[in-house]
């Protein structure tokens, strides 16, 4: 029978003819082309431990042997009692409960409902409360409430009118393009709390449940860690006006700054954690919704239920990938060398392209790095959106002989559409000559694109002049 159209409806439309991947094995992925491409990005910073490792699978098998699914509101199960014991002792009693769900999407959904019934649950109860406070260009998800809360503008802008939520946004930190000149850290930082402030009192404290944060930037403004002092200003806002922080760790979590938790970095304890993506590898879709003692006690003191559910929540299979992960993780020490070879990875991005005069601004923590791409690198101006210059940085690195995934994102200097970056996020197995390879094919990629950018300019300007 000859099949003229696939029946997979595709995420959104590509601007390059679709690839398949036929096997995947540690950082390399293999096309039906026999194409072999080095997963510099681990997909969306998801696979930690790279692919293909036995020992997940035989976690998995023998779970299904087991059992591969049971109702998460009539049954328990070993695996999944494991993970979430496991998950909340990682914390050294910061945290006291985990519930597992699927997708990041779904866990941050599920951190606003864990919000918003906390305050129907303190006593007295304080039903006014129904917004949440984000960051401009923020990226939480794309599911309705958690693009209601995110800011990435290319994802969400055709959604508008059917978001229910109402949600405040102020200033992300990022120091690259916000920090005024002249001003100081610990300026900057006063700054970005007074206007949370502002933003708590103009829409009413008592309206507003949480503020709804990345402690590591992910894909809409390019792996950015929050400055010292920042996490810290944040949250004793939230606590002046009662309502609770919530940290997006989704993709910057669970290894990929370098701690299990990001926000071990700074010492600063969120009331509700969402964790994701290298949680489980992306060998099942797994994440989780971390919560305080403060939130766990008022649910105890009052209903003691949470009135929610899915039907996949703590799936078998998936909490038994997760808890393999998560001990190979431990048992092989990659937390260490996430941190060595990230700071092997810092050191020669800016050793090879520091001096770029479009590289705007390499920044990063353990595994998880950006380059901001700029027209002008003294005003940081950024290119038109139209020449999509970070899409072009993602073709070439796919095209042959540069065999390279790159991650592309855009919006990163007006929170909207202007501004191209790339991300870097390889799985925490890579050694040094792994990092030293992707370097080197990252920098031909950026050389290349931008050689190529120059000669298309030179051409139009010439045409332009026989006119």
């Amino acid at each position: 029978m000859s099949v003229t159209q696939t029946a997979y409806l595709y995420k959104h439309t590509s601007p390059f003819e679709s690839r398949t991947i036929v096997a995947a094995s540690g950082i390399w992925l293999t096309l039906r082309n026999g194409q072999k491409i080095l997963d510099a990005t681990s997909g969306a910073a998801v696979s930690s431990i790279g692919h293909g490792d036995a020992r997940v699978k035989e976690a998995v098998v023998s779970q299904l042997d087991e059992i591969a699914y049971c109702h998460p509101g009539f049954y328990q199960t070993i695996c999944a009692q494991d993970l979430a014991t496991f998950l909340v002792n990682s914390t050294h009693g910061k945290m006291a409960r985990a519930l597992l769900t699927g997708s990041g999407s779904e866990a941050v959904e599920t951190a606003m409902k864990l919000a918003r019934q906390y305050f129907l649950e303190v006593s007295p109860p304080q039903p006014t409360r129904c917004r949440f406070i984000s960051r401009q260009g923020s990226w939480h998800g794309c599911t309705i409430a958690a693009l209601s809360v995110g800011d990435f503008k290319g994802r969400k802008t055709m959604y508008d009118p059917i978001f229910p939520i109402n949600v405040g946004r102020v200033s992300a930190c990022s120091p690259y393009r916000e920090l005024r000149k002249g001003e100081t850290t610990e300026e900057y930082v006063a700054r970005l709390a007074q206007e949370l402030d502002n933003k708590f009192r103009e829409l009413g404290p008592e309206t507003v449940c949480a503020f709804i944060i990345e402690p590591v930037s992910g894909s809409a403004l390019g792996c950015t860690p929050a400055v010292p002092g920042y996490l810290e200003a944040m949250k004793a806002v939230c606590d002046r006006y009662g309502a609770l922080l919530i940290f997006d760790e989704v993709m910057c979590g669970m290894g990929r700054t370098g701690t299990l938790h990001a926000w071990e970095y700074d010492g600063v304890v969120p009331d509700i954690e969402v964790v994701g993506k290298s949680l489980g590898s992306g060998y099942i879709p797994i994440s989780a919704v971390l919560a305080t003692e403060r939130v766990i006690s008022v649910f105890n003191s009052g209903t003691k239920y949470f009135a929610h559910g899915q039907t996949y929540q703590s799936h078998p299979a998936a909490c038994a990938a997760a808890l393999e992960v998560q001990r190979i993780i431990q048992e092989d020490n990659l937390l260490e060398r996430v941190r060595t070879m990230g700071s092997y990875l810092e050191h020669l991005l800016k050793r090879q392209l520091g001096d770029h005069p479009h590289v705007g601004d390499i920044r990063g923590r353990g595994l998880f790095w950006a380059i901001e791409f700029v027209a002008d690198k003294a005003t940081k101006a950024p290119f038109e959106p139209a020449l999509k210059v970070a899409t072009k940085m993602h073709e070439k690195g796919m095209t042959r002989g540069y065999d390279i995934s790159l991650f592309h994102a855009n919006g990163s200097a007006d929170n909207g559409w202007a501004g191209d970056h790339i991300l870097l996020a390889p799985p925490y197995i890579v050694q040094e000559e792994d990092v030293e390879e992707i370097v080197e094919r990252v920098s031909r990629v950026v050389r290349e694109v931008f050689e190529e950018l120059a000669f298309q300019r030179e051409k139009v300007t010439k045409a332009d002049s026989l006119d």
